[in-house]
Parts: C-alpha cells; structure tokens; sequence
C-alpha cells in the first residue's frame, strides 16, 4: 500500500470521539500491515461507516456488527484488550 492511501487511512480513523480516534488510529499504526487482504478492505470499508454505530460495535453491543464485519470487530477489540 502506498504512503498516500496509508495517510488516507490515518485520516479516515480520526473520528467525531477521542475513543474511536486513538482506538482506530492505533489499530492501523499496529496491527494493520499484519491483516490479511480480506480484513484490510473490511477495515477500509468500516471506516466508512457512522460514529455511532463504529463506537457501538467496538465499545458496546460487538454482537450487533453486521457479519461482515465480525471477524474485524473481534480483531481491533482483541488488539486493544477491550473485553466483555
């Protein structure tokens, strides 16, 4: 990936909420290179996706991600040890 979508990420991670933007924002620092290509284009495509609903999936209600987004969801929550 080019430093250029790489900056278009970081910038589509910083959010409307200070939990979403150092949550996402580390998850693309740290874990991001590591994914494989299915779960690079889920994360590109949740980023677009509302604050809300990123902040209820992440934070509140894991189980109301749309499936396509699980595997993802379980991922960046396992990352950052965010637990129950």
């Amino acid at each position: 990936m080019s430093d250029e979508a790489l900056r278009r990420l970081a910038w589509q991670c910083r959010r409307g909420m200070l939990e979403l933007d150092e949550l996402l924002g580390a998850f693309l620092e740290q874990e991001y290179p590591a994914l494989n290509e299915e779960l690079k284009a889920a994360f590109r495509q949740f980023l677009q996706e509302g604050d809300t609903d990123l902040f209820t999936w992440l934070f509140e209600a894991p189980g109301q991600a749309p499936e396509r987004y699980a595997p993802l969801v379980a991922r960046i929550r396992e990352s950052r040890g965010i637990t129950s």
